[in-house]
């Protein structure tokens, strides 16, 4: 039996919610990078972590999206494996054995496929980060908000080196539809052509809102026999005095749970948006599944 497959044996996991704007209520100015504070601020990152544990949640991720050589400010490239180590270490420390913790990866924000970046920099770049982050623990490598199929099959075998088990998941926002990656396709090619590249699960996030991620998670579920990883925005934002805003409540994004749940999700959590109260939330609509 897999590891995913054993921490699911008791049923679907409650993942975390939103890292950024978490930080941001802790002092990260917009437009800075995140992950820079693992070495500067960790009291600050370890707050995030410690908030969603205390709400709820069975997983949580850590501060690394953009702690890759690649994506990082230029000035930081070089102390790539240390941001991610100490990223990997604050969760660890928060989780204290009551969660698991998946090392978060992000897009290097180029395209392989329009040949903005080359494979075997790509490679390159998550060589070091995978290594690190297996390396100071994680419980398992998410490979998040993908939307170039060929970068996310190059993280993929970087990742699978570790040992560790792998989550991919990409955002389908695009299309008359809003079901297309950036690039064109399908949940249904996704879930295909990361399954055969060897992920442990596969699934979705940010992008939209929870309703539109219940069609997702169906149409993935009928294309793979994978574990389905689903973290959904609070809804859509709306612009109030020049910020970006998100109006649908815990309580209303947590009532979708059970429909997510009878689509197939195995793990469940929040993007944009949503916060230690949405996993709260989450929380009591998931003891409400498990008693019926």
């Amino acid at each position: 039996m897999s590891r995913v497959s054993e921490w699911l044996q008791g049923g679907p996991l409650l993942s975390d919610g939103a890292w950024g704007t978490e930080l941001i209520a802790r002092g990260l100015e917009p437009g800075t990078c995140p992950d820079v504070w693992n070495l500067s601020n960790p009291d600050a990152v370890a707050g995030v972590a410690r908030a969603y544990v205390e709400a709820g949640s069975r997983v949580i991720l850590t501060n690394t999206f953009r702690a890759n050589p690649v994506s990082l400010p230029a000035e930081f490239a070089e102390r790539a494996a240390e941001i991610n180590a100490a990223g990997v270490r604050i969760s660890k420390s928060a989780a204290a054995g009551r969660a698991l913790v998946f090392a978060s990866i992000g897009p290097t924000g180029k395209m392989v496929m329009a040949d903005e970046i080359s494979e075997s920099d790509v490679k390159a770049a998550y060589d070091i980060q995978t290594c690190a982050l297996a390396d100071a623990g994680a419980d398992a490598l998410l490979i998040e908000t993908q939307s170039d199929p060929m970068e996310a099959e190059i993280i993929l075998r970087s990742a699978k080196a570790t040992g560790l088990p792998v989550i991919v998941s990409f955002t389908f926002d695009t299309g008359k539809a809003h079901d297309r990656t950036l690039t064109g396709d399908t949940p249904e090619r996704i879930a295909l052509r990361m399954e055969q590249a060897g992920a442990d699960a596969i699934g979705a996030n940010c992008g939209s809102g929870i309703e539109h991620f219940v069609l997702l998670c169906r149409r993935m579920r009928q294309s793979c026999k994978l574990p389905l990883w689903m973290k959904p925005n609070a809804g859509l934002p709306v612009i109030e005095a020049g910020k970006l805003h998100y109006q649908q409540s815990a309580n209303e994004f947590a009532a979708h749970l059970p429909q997510l749940l009878l689509a197939g999700a195995s793990f469940v959590g929040g993007c944009c948006g949503t916060s230690p109260a949405f996993v709260a939330a989450l929380k009591e609509q998931f003891a409400e599944c498990a008693s019926e």
